[in-house]
């Protein structure tokens, strides 16, 4: 691994001054290296972070990359990771005009880094330093006490997706919620969470009609809107001015929880683990946003690349080349969803529809598709709508907010499902849907999204930790509870207890007989609507590493 050279530099800077050009911002310091492919399946195990603490399963995941590389060579363009400087990575066989497109790519990237509100945690250090001072902290409590380092490393990798990622950024914008209402931040962040207990459905909900009273009153809408408030929850003012007699604090999360509260880590001889839990803490919130921007992040590097990448002169002669290559990079396929693809389309999609004004109430009330395409108030606004897009939103966000009807039309968007042809015995795919709530569930369904487990601090009895699982239907995978709960158990130091809920298991119906004794009638039941799926509430219990369950 080593430094690009001047020639290849000089490219680079030259690129950073169009996308400045352009409205793009990043520091000016950036690294740019030269990796081997031999280079890049070393690093991807540890995220492309080359002073990322050492970990046994690093080297397993090497090894396996490396028997499939062998059965599918592949030529990784580029890797950027979100340190400061930004440091990015590429193959040493890239022609001139090829680094043109890559760095176009990688400066958006860095872009979207320095300017997304979901990095902010990520702002005001570089995570390279810092990763490499956990590493030489673990590998000094390694040369301690051996392997059970590793054993806790694991147990707390277990429980890292549930580390409190938007508990820290809602810290650090703590000063920023200080000038807003804090009636306002108490009837959405407790009242209707934990008092009313509304489903996310009716939060959503409530958020539009708050956003509404806003448009509709402007400087009066917040007054309405809790006068509205208090007709329905009368109570809901009362409580209120009763939070404002209360110290706040702060949500712990599992991990949180178990610093600060475990008798059996909080032991002079035990404290040592506490280390690695805040490392392994730290490293999962580092990585958290670009789970949950990846198709955002994909698109915006791909959007800039494609738009500064034609308009540079240094290209002149490589259309054909450039258009072969970006075109295998954005095309978006008929099964499975390609990131770059669909981010780039949303974005160029977006800026048009703000370019024609169409995002208002007017257009909304046209039912005409003729004359819906043909309303454009040329508004010129839509470059600049695309950075607050960029600034403001995650994946979520990002498509339920703009990912429409006209969108999935235009782009031949479908679900596809998957059947068995009886006649040549194979399994073929089909369109399942072209309805747009389909297409957004599916997509929506396929982003990240850890489980909500809560400390039940009332049932918090006889050194017993009571984990709550608030459901939303989407259930916990039954083969890692076992090992997860007994990680907690031993960094608790006493029972654990999950309460989640887990499907009914269906009384089979009378007179149906099992499918593998008559074929026939398989065809009958994959026609028939599907039962609706019954959710019942289980209790499970890990105690001297022996796992229990029953129905609660």
């Amino acid at each position: 691994m080593e430094l690009i050279d001047q020639h290849t530099k000089k490219i680079m800077e030259g690129c950073k001054e169009r996308a400045r050009k352009m409205g793009l911002r990043f520091h000016d310091e950036t690294l740019e290296y030269i990796v081997t492919n031999r280079d890049l399946l070393e690093l991807t195990p540890k995220v492309m972070i080359p002073t990322l603490y050492d970990y046994w399963v690093h080297d397993v995941e090497v090894l396996k990359e490396k028997g499939k590389y062998e059965l599918y060579p592949v030529n990784p363009y580029e890797t950027v990771i979100n340190t400061r400087p930004a440091i990015s990575f590429y193959n040493d066989n890239n022609p001139d005009w090829l680094n043109v497109m890559i760095f176009y790519h990688v400066l958006a990237h860095i872009d979207f880094f320095q300017n997304n509100l979901y990095y902010r945690h990520t702002w005001d250090y570089d995570f390279t330093g810092q990763a490499l001072s956990d590493k030489r902290e673990i590998a000094r409590l390694r040369s301690q006490n051996g392997r059970w380092v590793d054993y806790v490393i694991e147990f707390a990798r277990g429980v890292d997706n549930l580390a409190g990622y938007h508990s820290e950024l809602s810290r650090l914008s703590h000063s920023v919620a200080e000038t807003s209402s804090k009636r306002l931040n108490f009837y959405f962040d407790v009242f209707i969470q934990t008092i009313n207990k509304l489903s996310i459905h009716e939060y959503i909900k409530e958020i539009e009609r708050y956003n509404d009273c806003m448009k509709k009153y402007k400087e009066r809408g917040e007054q309405i809107f809790f006068s509205e408030v208090e007709l329905k929850h009368p109570e809901n003012k009362e409580l209120f001015r009763k939070s404002l007699e209360k110290k706040p604090e702060g949500k712990e999360d599992i991990i949180q929880f178990l610093m600060e509260h475990s008798e059996f880590l909080n032991k002079e001889e035990n404290k040592w683990i506490k280390s690695i839990l805040q490392i392994v803490r730290n490293t999962s919130l580092f990585f958290q946003p670009q789970i949950r921007t990846k198709i955002m992040n994909e698109g915006w590097a791909s959007y800039w690349h494609e738009t500064l990448f034609l308009l540079d002169d240094r290209i002149k002669g490589h259309e054909v080349e450039f258009a072969r290559l970006n075109a295998g990079i954005t095309s978006i396929p008929r099964v499975g969803l390609n990131p770059y693809a669909l981010g780039m389309r949303l974005f160029y999609y977006i800026e048009e529809m703000v370019d024609k004004g169409k995002y208002n109430e007017i257009f909304q009330r046209i039912y005409d598709v003729n004359e819906r395409d043909r309303f454009d108030k040329d508004t010129k606004q839509g470059r600049e709508f695309i950075f607050k897009v960029r600034e403001n939103y995650c994946d979520s966000m990002f498509i339920n907010s703009f990912l429409d009807q006209d969108f999935a039309t235009r782009n031949k968007l479908f679900v596809t499902g998957m059947r068995l042809n009886r006649d040549k015995m194979v399994y073929e795919y089909y369109i399942k849907s072209r309805k747009l709530e389909d297409y957004r569930k599916v997509l929506l369904d396929s982003l990240y999204h850890p489980p909500y487990i809560e400390i039940d601090k009332e049932k918090n009895q006889n050194n017993t930790l009571y984990l709550n699982h608030r459901f939303e239907e989407k259930p916990l995978v039954n083969e890692f509870i076992a090992n997860t709960m007994m990680g907690i158990e031993y960094l608790w130091g006493g029972t654990v207890q999950l309460e989640t809920s887990e499907v009914a298991a269906p009384a089979p119906p009378q007179g149906q007989y099992p499918t593998f004794m008559y074929p026939q009638a398989q065809a009958v039941q994959e026609e028939s609507d599907e039962p609706g799926i019954k959710w019942q509430r289980v209790l499970y219990t890990m105690k001297d590493r022996k796992l229990s369950k029953e129905t609660i």
